[in-house]
This record gives C-alpha cells, sequence and structure tokens, in this order.
C-alpha cells in the first residue's frame, strides 16, 4: 500500500465510519470546509482536552482565555495582517480558477523557498508552468486570506471586521486584563482554543489544509533575557505533546526555519513536521515572538503593555514564546499513525491503532446472540455499569460476533466485551484486545 492508497482508504474510512465528512455535502459541497460525525468530534474533543489538561490545567503557570471570534479591526491592522496575511495567487487564463503559486511550483519540481513574487512569475514562465487544466497562468500577485465582513447596520469603512485568521491576537488583546486581575508571576502563559478562519486560494489534502478549522494555541511571556530558556522549555513540551498523541518519533521532525522564510514577527521558529501521506508536513509550529504584538498594541492603542517585577522597579515589555497547534492536523496526524491492515485467519482487517486515551469508544458491549433473552439481560447490565462509569461504551449487537469485531477495530475501539453462555454459568466475560485479537475471561468487576 503506497501513500496515496493510504490516504484514500483514511479518508474513505473516516466517512463510511463517521468521522468526518465533506461540509455541505447534501448540497453538493463547500470547498475547504469539513463536518465532524459523531466519532469524530470525540476523537478531535479527546485531543483537545487532552492538550488543555497537559498544558493548563497540570501547570501553575497557564491561564486559559475564549476571546471573541469578531475583534475590533484595529487588531489586524495593528498585528500587520491587513498589509501581510497574503499568499501568492495565480490564476489559469482560460478557466480563471485560482491556484496557490507555491504550490503549483512544488507540484511541478521547483523550489520556491526565499522567491519574490516575480521571481516565482519568472520560474513559471522560463519553465512553462501550466495550471492543473494544462493552461497558461497569470503573473503571480498577492492574495489577502482574511474573510472580511461588517458589524452591525451601517456598512462604512468602520463597520469592517474580519474572521480572525488566528486565536493568537485574542490572547494579547487580553494580556492586560488577565495582568490586572491576576498579576501573576513571570513567566506565564495564556492559553486558548477555538475556530480560526483563511480563504485559502486552494484548500487541499482532506483536512490538513481548510478554510474553517480549530487552534489551540499559548502565548507564554517571558523576561526577554531569559527567552532562550523558556524557548528549549517549550520545544521538549512539543515533543511531550506528539508522545501523548501516539505519534512515531521517527516520524516528526524538527526543521529549523531560516530568517527569509519566518513570518514577520518572528525571530526563531521551529516547525515540527509530521510523516504525512500527502508527505512531510508542518504540524505545529514554535515561534519567538519577542515583544512585536504587545509593542504595537502599546503603540497604537496608547495602553500600557509594561510588566513590573513584583517589589522592584523593573518594567518592561514581555517578550512572547508561542507553541501554535492546529486541531485538523493533530487529528490527520493520529488518524495516519493509527490507521493499520493485517490478516487475521487469512482475511485481510483495517483497524485504527488509536491510543486508549484518545479512542472515541474505549469498550463496546455485546451480548454473543441478540436472539438469546438471557445473555442480553446479563449484557445490558453490564454495558450500563460500564457507560456509567466509563461513558464512551458502545452498545453493539448488528451482525455476527466477527462482523461486530471488524466494525469496532475499523473505529479504533480498544476492547470488546462479550456475555455468552459461559458468563451464565461462572460469570466471566470474553474481553477481546483490538490490536492482539487475544481473548481471555475476566469478571465484570475486573473490567
Amino acid at each position: 500500500m503506497n501513500d496515496q492508497q493510504k490516504m484514500e482508504n483514511i479518508v474513505s474510512l473516516a466517512k463510511r465510519r463517521g468521522f468526518i465528512y465533506p461540509g455541505s455535502d447534501v448540497y453538493g459541497g463547500l470547498s475547504g470546509t469539513w463536518d465532524f460525525g459523531p466519532l469524530g468530534v470525540t476523537l478531535k474533543r479527546n485531543i483537545m482536552q487532552l492538550w488543555w489538561k497537559m498544558f493548563v490545567e497540570e501547570r501553575d503557570d497557564m491561564y486559559g482565555v475564549d476571546a471573541a471570534i469578531l475583534m475590533n479591526q484595529k487588531v489586524w491592522q495593528a498585528s500587520g495582517h491587513v498589509a501581510t496575511f497574503t499568499d501568492p495567487l495565480v490564476e489559469d487564463e482560460v478557466t480563471h480558477l485560482r491556484y496557490r503559486a507555491d504550490h503549483l511550483l512544488k507540484d511541478a519540481g521547483y523550489s520556491v523557498d526565499g522567491l519574490s513574487l516575480a521571481d516565482m512569475t519568472k520560474l513559471i514562465r522560463d519553465n512553462n508552468v501550466k495550471s492543473p487544466a494544462g493552461n497558461d497562468l497569470s503573473d503571480v500577485r498577492t492574495f489577502n486570506m482574511m474573510f472580511k465582513t461588517t458589524v452591525g447596520p451601517v456598512e462604512d469603512e468602520s463597520s469592517v471586521s474580519y474572521l480572525r485568521p488566528e486565536t493568537a491576537q485574542g490572547i494579547f488583546t487580553n494580556y492586560k486584563n488577565v495582568l490586572d486581575s491576576f498579576y501573576p508571576d513571570l513567566p506565564f502563559g495564556l492559553a486558548q482554543q477555538g475556530k480560526a478562519f483563511r480563504n485559502e486560494i486552494s484548500p487541499r489534502d482532506f483536512i490538513f489544509r481548510s478554510r474553517e478549522f480549530e487552534q489551540m494555541e499559548i502565548e507564554y511571556f517571558v523576561d526577554p533575557t531569559k527567552w532562550e530558556e523558556s524557548f528549549e522549555h517549550w520545544r521538549k513540551q512539543v515533543w511531550a505533546w506528539t508522545t501523548a498523541l501516539g505519534l512515531p518519533t521517527e516520524s516528526v521532525h524538527e526543521l529549523e526555519v531560516p530568517e527569509n522564510d519566518r513570518a514577520h514577527y518572528s525571530k526563531r521558529t521551529i516547525d515540527f513536521e509530521f510523516d504525512f501521506p500527502i508527505g512531510r508536513e508542518e504540524l505545529l509550529g514554535l515561534a519567538y515572538r519577542t515583544d512585536f504584538d504587545l509593542g504595537n498594541i502599546q503603540r497604537e492603542s496608547g495602553k500600557n503593555m509594561e510588566y513590573t517585577i513584583k517589589g522592584t522597579n523593573n518594567k518592561f515589555v514581555p517578550h512572547v514564546i508561542e507553541p501554535s497547534f492546529g486541531v485538523e492536523r493533530a487529528v490527520m496526524a493520529v488518524l495516519s499513525s493509527a490507521y493499520t491492515e493485517d490478516e487475521v485467519n487469512g482475511e485481510k482487517r483495517i483497524f485504527l491503532k488509536l491510543p486508549e486515551h484518545l479512542a472515541p469508544v474505549k469498550l463496546a458491549v455485546s451480548p454473543l446472540l441478540k436472539n438469546k433473552p438471557e445473555l442480553v439481560e446479563k449484557a445490558r447490565a453490564i454495558y450500563a455499569d460500564l457507560k456509567k462509569k466509563y461513558g464512551a461504551v458502545m452498545w453493539d449487537d448488528n451482525g455476527n460476533i466477527g462482523k461486530r469485531y471488524r466494525r469496532q477495530d475499523e473505529i479504533g475501539t480498544p476492547k470488546c466485551i462479550v456475555v455468552d453462555f459461559t458468563t451464565l454459568e461462572d460469570g466471566t466475560v470474553t474481553v477481546r484486545d483490538r490490536d492482539t485479537t487475544e481473548q481471555k475471561r475476566v469478571q465484570p468487576s475486573e473490567l
């Protein structure tokens, strides 16, 4: 099975088993949007809850916020997004469909690192690079990716707002509020999870690059003389996170981003890349943003963003370390790592080898035969007890026991519990392991 086949199989399984559906599918879809089904939303929430537990609940130096999606347009002017949040765009001269110029060039085998718009245009012309339809392309130009809207009943320049392209600015605008409310010791962080929106020119690769997505971001405020030790601390925390997701260490890679490829606010950036079936791509990022954002807010708003070290007159605008995590990319990495094919009794088996703490269904309970009331009654009682205790427990009596095992394997359920006739004799149940397919008998109290 090659990577393209694996990706196709994952997308097929995701839709068939209720993980992820194309957005607005019943009306023909909407490019770059995806809906999470019953199992997908649980997997996503498990990932997000794990992140919140690791980086907020288990730390003494982290505070959570949940900022509004719509913000004053001055936020995006001060941050530089209005002027610089752009991608290189080209247009098919015949169909007028638009594409990312850098993506087309990379797909054609050319490096675009550090190239200007003019350089990319020249590369396209010199090498006769065509659109996917085989047509000539326009010159490369910039395209701002923010979704623009108006707030209130009057449409004029003062009512302009944007769907936020990142969650970070909502954190920065609340830095002063948290400082006034709690005055935490430095260093400290603000964490947020939430939706972000980018009008991608050519969304692609399943949920990897879409127009609506969720982020989990931290802005960690530090003494500017100590940023390097904080950066290293968060580098190690990122590795702890990839381990918690169950990602193979050999599939995660650090890329030290060169200066000409870094965001305008960054003095150092490490991209953590993952070996997806679509290739090695960015999973998450770690950036040193200096005092760029707080300095902009202080200058544009006139509000003092300085932090005063307690018991001293030492004041400065803190610098920021930013670990930024994409939820959908984490979901895709987890699914990619978990997707497994093997053979059981000479038959092909597909299963998701999900970490138990992330699996949307922890246990499945079945009566061996659903037409035997005594088995169903006993299985229902065990199911009710487990459901009350664990929550993520599924009742499954559809089809024969072999089909149930295959179905539960495909959705990543770690253990299947079967009530059979031996249960009626000695009270034990069969517990079948997803990964090994081994079965053993235990008392329900041992579950």
